[in-house]
């Protein structure tokens, strides 16, 4: 899971200095203030204005003086952030990122953002000899990042979480449907084990959880609650890991496994689940199969997911409904 909240929105301004074809006039942008989700508003107005601008790849802002600088936008908290679009030489990418860099500090900037796409990464070794340093990755760009004042800095960190499910779903015999896994770490060992899975970019943890179910199974269900969840650290690539148990209603009851990941799945009854030495040898499985025994038996409320909003945003909060409407 990768995870940082966008914050709220505010208006941005970018300025270019009036040229022959270039924009006449102040451009007002309204844009996520994070530090990524930036460039997707600020996208649109940068291809409008390097199309406007000449075929010279040196073209950009100019400040006070006539210094040419890098095309870039403002954020909230002190910054600016600049994607680049088209080759360059690389000592003409370095004067560029120096002349801008010094007017940026006489500006009292402090982080300073570059994305580059994919097609010019090359000049991802010219940006880092002159202090930037890397920030994160997606498939299409590279982001990097600077920081202009003397003291530590303060900018957010990449994304420091993956976010994993595993499914109990109990039918009508009180049987659960269990897996064992073709490849991974319990590969050939006989494990029968709940339905597991990675949530996807953008997915809602309830949703991910019918998704992985229906993957892995071939069963329908239905999210009912999140019954738990476990953190853990340098889990995948460095990276923390959280985890959900998440209590699945089965819709339907035919099992169709997944041929390139699933070597078997089925019903089980629950009490040989439990009984399995895996279980009860892995101190976190035990912990899980109590819960979910006593969220079977009505003795334990897991967490409800209820469509939130916030000034700019669209979520859910997951929280014990039956306790706070008892309160009610």
């Amino acid at each position: 899971m990768i995870s940082h909240m966008a914050k709220s929105h505010g208006l941005i301004r970018l300025l270019m200095k009036p040229c022959d074809g270039c924009l006449r006039s102040p451009q007002f942008l309204r844009f996520p203030a994070d530090g990524f989700s930036a460039f997707r508003s600020y996208s649109l107005s940068r291809s409008r204005f390097m199309a406007a601008s000449s075929t010279d790849p040196m073209v950009g802002e100019e400040a006070n003086g006539g210094v040419t600088m890098l095309p870039a936008v403002e954020d909230k908290y002190g910054g600016v952030m600049t994607e680049m679009s088209r080759p360059m030489d690389p000592s003409a990418f370095s004067a560029l990122l120096r002349s801008s860099l010094s007017n940026w500090t006489l500006q009292g900037k402090k982080g300073v953002w570059i994305k580059l796409p994919r097609q010019l990464i090359g000049l991802a070794e010219t940006a880092v000899k002159e202090g930037f340093w890397f920030h994160h990755a997606e498939k299409n760009y590279l982001m990097l990042v600077y920081w202009i004042p003397k003291q530590d800095h303060t900018l957010p960190s990449n994304a420091s979480h993956r976010v994993g499910i595993a499914a109990f779903v109990l039918n009508h015999k009180k049987e659960v449907l269990v897996v064992q896994e073709k490849t991974g770490r319990f590969k050939g060992q006989g494990i029968w084990k709940f339905p597991t899975g990675v949530v996807n970019e953008g997915e809602y943890i309830h949703d991910g959880s019918v998704r992985e179910v229906k993957e892995e199974t071939g069963v329908d269900t239905e999210f009912v609650q999140v019954l738990a969840f476990r953190q853990t650290h340098k889990a995948f690539f460095e990276k923390s890991d959280l985890f959900f148990v998440c209590m699945m209603k089965p819709l339907s009851l035919e099992i169709n496994a997944q041929e390139s990941e699933i070597e078997a799945a089925q019903w089980m009854p629950w009490g040989e689940y439990n009984k399995q030495p895996f279980v009860q040898n892995h101190e976190l499985l035990r912990y899980m199969t109590d819960i979910c025994s006593a969220k079977t038996n009505g003795h334990y409320e897991g967490f409800t997911p209820l469509p939130v909003s916030a000034p700019d945003l669209q979520g859910n909060l997951y929280f014990n409904n039956r306790d706070l409407s008892s309160r009610q």
